[in-house]
Parts: structure tokens; sequence; C-alpha cells
């Protein structure tokens, strides 16, 4: 787990000087970010304090800076945490915004150990370690009673890519139900594993604790972002399973066979 978490840090250093760029313009990557921006403002309360998992360049922990709430931005890639604190300066958030080197699965070594009132992990980055359990375990010392956990995982079984099935295409269509040992990834060059987990796993890790308030599907009906120039391409499509993703996103099997899902859980008090 060391060695992928090195092998993880460095691709995604070597990305950092273009992942803004790159993704920015990206109209799936935004409805994306909307999604989980707004899953997350209906938890929190106002002038919250965040822990934010795998913050990457700060573009969330910016916004939430700037709704009045305080981030402790965490990231394993000293690349990312560069670009993350010069977005800090130029904003002139540092009051708000705090960053540190730190793995997730070394959350005890933390300068500031809260406690805080949501950890918040978005876009999968917990699906780059298989010690999940050592992580969510660590959670409950670092929040304080009534304290909120949300998650942006990357689930065993994706619609979107199942189809690939009728393409031929068996292996990539369930790559992720096969991944016990891991999935090779590869950023920049850099290759590193991924595992995949379902809402089930988190719930029974932390029932003993926690509470699940939400589980959202996320890109179930809309494309997954590596579908490129969709939205320009399909307006009237991407509009339609939206609307459709809109409606269905909270309900059983959809919420937990997107691209991804938004799982939120509360503290006990």
């Amino acid at each position: 787990q060391i060695l992928n978490e090195q092998q993880a840090a460095k691709a995604f250093s070597r990305q950092s000087p273009v992942f803004d760029k790159t993704y920015s313009t990206n109209k799936l990557i935004q409805y994306k970010r909307t999604r989980v921006r707004e899953h997350v403002n209906e938890l929190i309360a106002p002038n919250s304090e965040i822990l934010e998992l795998n913050a990457g360049t700060g573009e969330d922990a910016i916004y939430f800076a700037k709704q009045g709430h305080s981030v402790h931005a965490t990231d394993i890639s000293e690349g990312m945490q560069n670009i993350l604190r010069e977005k800090v300066r130029l904003n002139k958030l540092e009051k708000k915004i705090s960053a540190e080197l730190c793995s997730f699965t070394q959350l005890e070594n933390l300068k500031d150990l809260g406690p805080f009132d949501l950890i918040f992990s978005n876009f999968a980055g917990l699906n780059c370690t298989n010690q999940l359990d050592k992580v969510l375990h660590s959670f409950s010392s670092l929040l304080k009673p009534g304290g909120i956990v949300t998650l942006v995982i990357l689930p065993q079984l994706c619609l979107w890519e199942s189809l690939l099935l009728f393409k031929g295409k068996l292996k990539t269509a369930f790559r992720r139900s096969f991944s016990k040992k891991g999935r090779k990834a590869h950023i920049e060059g850099e290759y590193f594993l991924c595992w995949y987990y379902n809402p089930s796993t988190i719930r029974k890790t932390l029932k003993k604790e926690f509470k699940v308030l939400k589980i959202e599907a996320l890109c179930t009906f809309v494309p997954p972002s590596y579908i490129e120039n969709f939205v320009d391409k399909h307006p009237k499509s991407f509009r339609f399973l939206k609307n459709l993703e809109s409606k269905w996103k909270s309900r059983w099997p959809w919420r937990s066979i997107g691209d991804y899902y938004i799982i939120s859980l509360r503290k006990s008090l």
C-alpha cells in the first residue's frame, strides 16, 4: 500500500500543472461538481470546520471557503498541494484554508486533529487504497458528535461501462467487479492500483457509530466525464438524462451503479 500511494502521488504530481486546464472546460465534470456540492450544502451548517481528503488542486476547498466554511485540505501529492497553496494565496483565503501533505491512511499524524464538522472526499480518492476500513475507522475521533462524512466513491458496477458488453468488450464492461487485487490505473505515464467499493462496504464498516443520511447516484444515467463533448454534441439528450438522474438518483438499484455514488453518514451524538 505504501508503494501504491507513492506511485499515485507521483502520478498526480505529474498531472497537477495541467489538471485544472484539462478539466475546467469539461461540462460533465462541472455537472458532477455541482451535484456533489449541492449534496453537501443540504447537510452542513454555516461556518463549518471541514477536513478534506485528496483535496487535489483545491477547487472544492476554495468553493467551501468562499461559502464561509474553514477547510483543512490534505493530499498525498506534493504537486497538487503546491497548486492548492498558490490558489489559496491568489484568492486571499489563508485564514479559511490550511493545507497539509498527508495520506488518508495516516490521519493520526495530522497536524490539525479537529474535531471537524465534516470529513469530505471527492472524486474517488479513496478508491486508491485497499485499506479503506482503516481510513473509515479513523474518522470518528476526528469528528464532533453529530459530525458528517461525505464520500464520492467508484462502485463495483457502472451501468455505462456494463453496456460495453454489447460491443463485445467483456473485460472492460465488468472490470470493476473483478478487482479484489486492484485494477491498474495510469495517469501521465505513471501506474498505480485502484479498488472499487459498494455503499454496503462503507455502511457496514461504520454502522456502530454512524447512520446513513443519503446515498445518491452520480452519473448513472448522465454519461461519465470521459465521454468527451457529450453535452455539446447532444444537449437535448443531456437535459433528458440529467432530469432522469435527478428523479431516480436516490433509488435502488440506480444509486449504486453510477460511475460514482455520493454517500453521507452522521456520527452519533
